[in-house]
């Protein structure tokens, strides 16, 4: 994982390398030299916010249709209670 390190000025007249610094790491971006912002990549923000998929999404995802599921059966007993 890249770590870049913008200043406001660089971020704000190259915007572009800012934003594919941040598909390889966080881009710091300083404020007077002292780091004030932090720009991710969505994928990245979504992993350390803990933001969960909702089924449906997962599972509409590409790609994922060649997987196989195939669980096993589950074997259930069950005992009549002992109301004596």
């Amino acid at each position: 994982m890249a770590i870049t390190t913008l200043s406001s000025r660089e971020f704000n007249q190259d915007t572009s390398r800012a934003k594919k610094a941040a598909s390889k790491g966080p881009v710091f971006i300083t404020d007077r030299g002292k780091p004030a912002h932090v720009l991710l990549s969505i994928e990245e923000y979504q992993r350390l916010s803990g933001e969960r998929r909702s089924l449906l999404n997962s599972l509409s995802m590409p790609g994922l249709a060649c997987i196989e599921f195939d669980p096993p059966k589950l074997q259930i007993s069950v005992k009549p209670a002992d109301l004596s």
